[in-house]
């Protein structure tokens, strides 16, 4: 049970959901360790809670940084309670068409980066046996487009891993809950959020590169309020019991609703060849 008076970290607080997580906790009576890449991005939030409120620029995939950010939260506050792994960007581009230095900076910021951090904060919560991590996923950890696979596989990886972690410190009282976002109207789709490929190949134009067009076209329209998002992510911290696994936004849970469908229709149509391939053990003669 998270006390009252805990200590958040949350990463990527410059703008978007982040920064609504970092703003609704601090309004929620916790103390909140608020990072950017730019301290002057967090300046004003920071401003308005006072003690409340300590700024540190973070780049998460600067391991040095991470170990200052954690000590300089346990320098003022005395811990770090729950650390929110929200920083992150999208990447779209076909599976050839991605990248090889672009990609790999795409798996360094979501999905080592989130790793590092927890790393960093586990030691205390394991010798407090008490503390929780959230880490930002995506629906796209859930289920996949075509011009999102590679984003697709940094998230199945936090979603993976998240699940494993939370078997792994569940006996050690510590929570863990994976949170996959539907479309947010924040900055994500614009394009400090939202690289792409260089590289395009005709032959993709009706699936990746239609998507990236949606994509595009889509910004500013999303359905979800990042506010409404950020209090849900701390009633779900909140709660007696916390979820593993949380969707925010109705479109995440109808685009999850029919994969799950999906994939059971599938499943099902091939349940034969599946069973048939057990090795079968012959009678004694």
């Amino acid at each position: 049970m998270i006390a009252h008076n805990a200590v958040w970290l949350v990463t990527g607080c410059s703008k978007g959901l982040g920064r609504a997580i970092a703003r609704e906790a601090l309004n929620a009576g916790y103390r909140v360790v608020v990072t950017a890449r730019r301290l002057e991005d967090v300046a004003e939030l920071v401003e308005e809670h006072g003690d409340a409120a300590l700024a540190v620029a973070l780049d998460v995939t600067n391991r040095d940084q991470i170990a200052a950010a954690v000590r300089a939260a346990e320098d003022r506050f005395g811990s770090v309670d729950v650390l929110v792994n929200n920083a992150g960007y999208g990447y779209l581009g076909a599976i050839e068409e991605g990248e090889d230095d672009d990609v790999r900076a795409l798996f360094e910021t979501d999905l080592f980066a989130p790793v590092n951090l927890i790393k960093a904060v586990l030691p205390a919560m394991r010798a407090r046996r008490n503390g929780h991590i959230v880490n930002i996923s995506s629906i796209g950890g859930l289920l996949t487009y075509p011009g999102v696979g590679w984003y697709n596989m940094v998230k199945f990886g936090v979603e993976a891993m998240s699940d494993a972690l939370a078997k792994e410190v569940a006996p050690l009282g510590i929570g863990v809950t994976v949170v996959a976002p539907g479309a947010f109207r924040t900055d994500f789709r614009g394009p400090d959020s939202m690289k792409q490929s260089a590289t395009i190949i005709d032959d993709y134009a009706g699936t990746a590169g239609k998507l990236r067009a949606g994509t595009q076209a889509g910004h500013g329209k999303q359905p979800g309020d990042p506010v409404l998002g950020a209090r849900a992510i701390i009633a779900a911290v909140e709660a007696d019991k916390p979820p593993v696994h949380l969707l925010i936004g109705s479109d995440a849970l109808e685009q999850l609703r029919t994969k799950l469908d999906d994939l059971r229709r599938e499943t099902d149509a091939w349940e034969a060849v599946t069973r048939g391939t057990d090795i079968t053990e012959k009678a004694d003669a």
